[in-house]
């Protein structure tokens, strides 16, 4: 149950607007624009782009959250909720809650992890080739002789799958919300 006073048709339109900017962005970001990267641009091309890209995603993506979870609640009283309100509020809150954890840390190491990568395979002439997946045998020569790019590398990965799961939850948790309000609409 909602408050007395109903949201103006301004407060729907950016709850609206906020999450499905996010849900764009997570669509675009994830499955879009790494993939045409990839398979375009070398090595550090494709990380500089990201270095700059994610962080600016992930704090935009952490505010659209933020802002959605503050209008839900505020025409939405603890007091007056019911279980699905209730539900919607604490997908909200993950969805706050993982994007600012992934914004603050997970994002913020990978991209200065990276950094120090390339500037290692720089030094080794490494970086230019097409794709993050040819000439994997150079750099697995690097990984075994340079005992600093082997642990940058290990903590990298760590770091891109941590990361990669706060922005699945934070896709399930959008996906979640979208359904929740389609499912809520009066018409079309």
């Amino acid at each position: 149950m909602s408050t007395d006073n109903e949201p103006t048709f301004t407060v729907k339109l950016l709850q609206l607007l906020l999450l499905s900017t996010y849900w764009g962005m997570q669509i675009w970001v994830t499955f879009i624009s790494s993939f045409v990267m990839d398979n375009h641009l070398n090595r550090h091309t494709y990380g500089f782009i990201q270095s700059r890209l994610v962080p600016f995603y992930l704090h935009l993506g952490s505010a659209c959250a933020f802002f959605n979870l503050t209008i839900y609640a505020v025409y939405h009283p603890s007091d007056k909720l019911n279980d699905r309100e209730s539900f919607q509020i604490f997908i909200f809150f993950v969805s706050v809650t993982v994007a600012a954890v992934n914004a603050q840390w997970f994002g913020q190491m990978t991209s200065e992890i990276m950094a120090d990568m390339h500037l290692i395979e720089q030094a080794c002439g490494l970086g230019q080739d097409i794709g993050l997946s040819s000439n994997r045998e150079a750099y697995a020569k690097l990984s075994e002789t340079d005992v600093k790019y082997r642990h940058l590398s290990g903590r990298l990965w760590l770091y891109r799958l941590l990361s990669s799961l706060c922005n699945l939850c934070c896709l399930g948790c959008n996906f979640y919300s979208l359904c929740y309000i389609a499912e809520n609409l009066v018409t079309l």
